[in-house]
C-alpha cells in the first residue's frame, strides 16, 4: 500500500502553501492589534465606553506597540538562529494572546499602553521571522506569490479587527480576537523548519527530509547541494555578521534597497492613514457613514493586494512599484489640494463630497498593488542567509521607528494646521521615492536567492554545485 501524501492529491507545491498561509496567521493577528486604534480610539475619546481617554493619551496609544515591536525584532534576531524560524512563529501566539486578554480586562488607559505594548512584541517577532521563513521554503517560481501572503494578511487583519471594533464592544472584540493565536498556534505547529536553518545547525538529514517534503526528490537534491555550497562560502568567511551586515558591499545594497523601501511604505502614509482612518472618515461624512467608509476602504485594500499576489511574478517587482509611487503621489496631492480648498477658502465644495473617499479608495488601490507587498517581499530575497536575521531584525526596527514619527507627523501637523498639512508632505515624499525607486532598485522577478546575491555583486562561484546547476535542464541559472 502506497503511503498517503498530500502531494499525490493537491501537487507537489502544497506543503509550501500550506507552510506560508499557516505562517502568515500570526501577521493577520498581529495587524489586527495594528489596526486596533481606527474603530476604538473613537469610541475612547468620546466615552462611550467603560472609561475615557484625552485625544493626546490617543495618539499616544496608537503607536504605544511601535516600542515593543522594536523589542520584538531585537528578540527574533537573536532567537531566529538559536530556536528556528518554525518555533519563532510559533512562540509570537504567547503575545498576540496576551495582549488580547489585557484589553478585554482593561479598565484604564495604562493598561491598555501595557496590552499594546506587549502586542507589539508578536508584531517585531512575526515581521523579522515570516518573511525569512517564506522566502526559504519556496521555490523561485512561487515566492513572490507566497511572500505576497504577508501583506494580504496584513490588510485582512486591519479589515477583521474594523468591522469587529465597529459592531461589538472593545472588550467583546479583543476577547473574539483571541481566536487567532490559537489557530495559529494549532495549524503552524505541524508545519517544517527552514531547510537553510537545518543545515546551518549541522542537521543535514532533517534538512534533506524537509526539502523533500516541500520539493520532491529530485528537486531537493538540487537545492541541498545549493544550500549546502552557499553554506561552506558563508563559513569561510570569518567577518562577525554585524561587520558583514555594514560594510560588505552586497550586503549594504541590499540594507540599502530594504529598507530604502521600506521608507517609501511611510512615505505614502500608510500607517497614519492605517491609525486615523476612521476618525478622518468622521470629518467627511457628507457621502458614507466613517463605519462604511472604512470598511470598504480596507475592504478594497484587501482585494487588491488578493490580486497582487498573481500579479508580482508576472509584470516584475520594479514596474509595479513605479506605478504604485506614482499612483499614490498623485492622490496624496489631489487630497491636500481639496482638503486646502476645503478648509483654508471660502469655495464652497459641498457638490465634491464625494471626493475624500474616491481620492482615498485610488490613494489605497494604488498602493496595494505594489507599495504595500514588494518591500517586504525583497526584504526576505535580497539578503543572503547569514545575515538574514539579524537584517530583517533591524528592518523592522527601522520601519517601527518611521512608522511612529510618520504617525506623529500626521497627528502634530493635522492639528496645528489642517488635515491637508500631512498629506502635502506625504505627498512630495512619495514623489521623492519615485526617484529611488528608478535608480537604485534591481528587478528580482524569477530570480534564485542566489542569484539575486550575484545580481547585487557577489563574485561568482563557476565550480562545483553552480557548474551541476547549468547542466541540469530544470533549473537554470542566470548569467550576469
Amino acid at each position: 500500500m502506497k503511503k498517503f501524501s498530500l502531494c499525490r492529491l493537491f501537487g507537489a507545491r502544497i506543503y509550501q502553501y500550506l507552510a506560508a498561509v499557516t505562517a502568515t496567521l500570526c501577521i493577520l493577528s498581529s495587524e489586527m492589534h495594528f489596526g486596533w486604534s481606527s474603530p476604538s480610539l473613537p469610541a475612547l475619546t468620546k466615552g462611550t465606553y467603560r472609561f475615557q481617554i484625552t485625544g493626546h493619551e490617543a495618539s499616544w496609544l496608537a503607536v504605544a506597540l511601535l516600542p515593543g515591536t522594536i523589542l520584538g525584532a531585537v528578540l527574533a534576531g537573536k532567537l531566529t538562529g538559536i530556536l528556528g524560524r518554525r518555533k519563532v512563529i510559533l512562540l509570537t501566539s504567547i503575545p498576540l494572546l496576551a495582549g488580547w486578554i489585557m484589553i478585554g480586562l482593561a479598565n484604564n488607559v495604562t493598561v491598555l499602553y501595557v496590552a499594546r505594548f506587549v502586542a507589539g512584541i508578536s508584531s517585531g517577532l512575526s515581521f523579522s521571522t515570516v518573511p525569512m521563513y517564506l522566502g526559504e521554503i519556496a521555490e523561485p517560481q512561487i515566492r513572490g506569490m507566497l511572500a505576497s501572503l504577508c501583506p494580504v494578511f496584513v490588510v485582512f487583519g486591519i479589515l477583521l479587527i474594523n468591522i469587529l471594533g465597529n459592531y461589538l464592544p472593545i472588550d467583546t472584540t479583543a476577547f473574539v480576537s483571541c481566536i487567532f493565536p490559537v489557530i495559529l498556534f494549532l495549524t503552524f505547529i505541524w508545519m517544517p523548519e527552514s531547510p537553510s536553518f537545518l543545515l546551518q545547525r549541522n542537521r543535514t538529514e532533517e534538512a534533506k527530509a524537509t526539502l523533500v517534503t516541500l520539493r520532491g526528490e529530485e528537486a531537493a537534491k538540487i537545492e541541498l547541494e545549493i544550500l549546502t555550497q552557499n553554506l561552506v562560502q558563508q563559513t569561510e568567511d570569518n567577518k562577525s555578521i554585524m561587520w558583514s551586515l555594514f560594510l560588505d558591499k552586497v550586503n549594504r545594497r541590499a540594507a540599502t534597497i530594504g529598507y530604502g523601501l521600506r521608507t517609501i511604505q511611510q512615505f505614502c502614509g500608510a500607517t497614519a492613514i492605517t491609525f486615523y482612518c476612521k476618525t478622518i472618515f468622521e470629518e467627511e461624512e457628507d457621502f458614507f457613514s466613517a463605519n462604511l467608509s472604512t470598511i470598504l476602504y480596507f475592504s478594497l485594500q484587501l482585494v487588491i493586494a488578493f490580486i497582487a499576489i498573481f500579479v508580482v511574478d508576472i509584470f516584475g517587482r520594479k514596474p509595479l512599484l513605479l506605478v504604485s509611487s506614482s499612483g499614490c503621489c498623485l492622490t496624496l496631492l489631489v487630497m491636500s489640494a481639496y482638503l486646502y480648498v476645503k478648509e483654508s477658502t471660502s469655495i464652497d465644495t459641498s457638490h465634491l463630497s464625494f471626493v475624500p473617499l474616491l481620492v482615498l479608495f485610488l490613494n489605497v488601490g494604488f498602493f496595494s498593488i505594489g507599495v504595500r507587498n514588494i518591500p517586504l517581499l525583497m526584504m526576505g530575497e535580497v539578503f543572503s542567509p547569514r545575515v538574514k536575521p539579524i537584517a530583517l531584525c533591524f528592518g523592522t526596527i527601522y520601519y517601527s521607528i518611521m512608522a511612529i514619527v510618520s504617525a506623529k507627523i500626521f497627528y502634530l501637523t493635522k492639528d496645528a494646521f489642517g488635515m491637508y498639512v500631512p498629506f502635502l508632505i506625504f505627498g512630495f515624499l512619495t514623489f521623492l521615492s519615485i526617484f529611488f525607486v528608478v535608480f537604485v532598485v534591481p528587478e528580482t522577478k524569477g530570480l534564485r536567492l542566489e542569484d539575486i546575491q550575484l545580481k547585487l555583486g557577489k563574485k561568482k562561484d563557476v565550480g562545483g554545485v553552480m557548474f551541476k546547476l547549468g547542466m541540469t535542464n530544470d533549473v537554470q541559472v542566470t548569467e550576469l
